[in-house]
């Protein structure tokens, strides 16, 4: 579980070989990186994060200890209770710099998978002509964390929009009562990476980030607060202190 600071499938055979081409995070000499660890799942197991930016678009990616994107959440049945798998990277942009209010807390790019929901109503992501069913396909969201007690104690949520609210919403948003976008950069996989490709006007020079994998859960009600933190698998840095820096 995220506290206050936030609080197998690949050989190392395998490893060197995807990694060769020398262009994945681990080869950033100013990623932040992180050990390889026993009891995490490869595929979430954080080598290494990073985020640059040429003009406009910022590149996120992560190398992982396995097959990045390979393990996916469980089908639950139903929208209450929905897990949602994810990775993420928290970053120090105003989340007004996508369309948020100002100050409405952590702004992160994430990847996720939970095939119970679509939340990308814009996007036919396994193309097969409806927009409504590709919830376990991997594809990005813009996120505003905020601590969230009901949640748990020290954990973080998705910010709600309260009953009436009328908060500033990306154009993307997708009509869930959170601080949601889907703002449709597709993830690419490559062995143990995952890279998202965003477009922020105005770039990111010198915003801080830190790399995160972490599991969410649809709450059982379906409301208030609607999308919970409940499991961190792994922090690149340990201690969610941002140490990265986008050049």
């Amino acid at each position: 579980m995220f506290r206050p600071i936030l609080l197998s499938a690949v050989s190392g055979v395998f490893a060197s070989a995807a990694l060769a081409g020398g262009n994945h995070a681990t080869h950033q000499a100013d990623a932040v990186t992180s050990e390889a660890k026993v009891g995490v799942v490869e595929a979430f197991d954080i080598l290494a994060a990073h985020v640059h930016r040429s003009g406009n678009t910022v590149t996120f990616h992560m190398t992982t200890n396995g097959i990045a994107g390979a393990d996916k959440p469980a089908v639950n049945g139903a929208v209450g209770g929905a897990d949602v798998w994810s990775y993420v990277w928290p970053t120090s942009l105003d989340p007004s710099v996508v369309g948020f209010d100002e100050g409405a807390g952590i702004l992160a790019m994430a990847a996720t998978s939970h095939p119970d929901f679509d939340d990308t109503p814009l996007y036919d992501e396994n193309l097969d002509g409806d927009t409504g069913n590709d919830g376990g396909v991997w594809h990005s969201h813009w996120v505003v964390l905020a601590p969230t007690e009901a949640c748990g104690e020290g954990a973080l949520a998705v910010k709600d929009i309260p009953e009436g609210a009328t908060p500033n919403l990306p154009a993307t948003w997708p009509g869930f009562p959170i601080l949601l976008d889907s703002p449709g950069f597709t993830p690419v996989f490559d062995g143990p990476e995952i890279t998202v490709n965003a477009a922020i006007m105005g770039g990111a020079e010198g915003a801080s980030y830190d790399g995160v994998t972490a599991a969410l859960r649809v709450n059982e009600s379906v409301h208030a607060p609607l999308l919970c933190v409940t499991d961190v698998f792994d922090v690149a840095s340990g201690d969610l202190s941002l140490p990265g820096r986008v050049d």
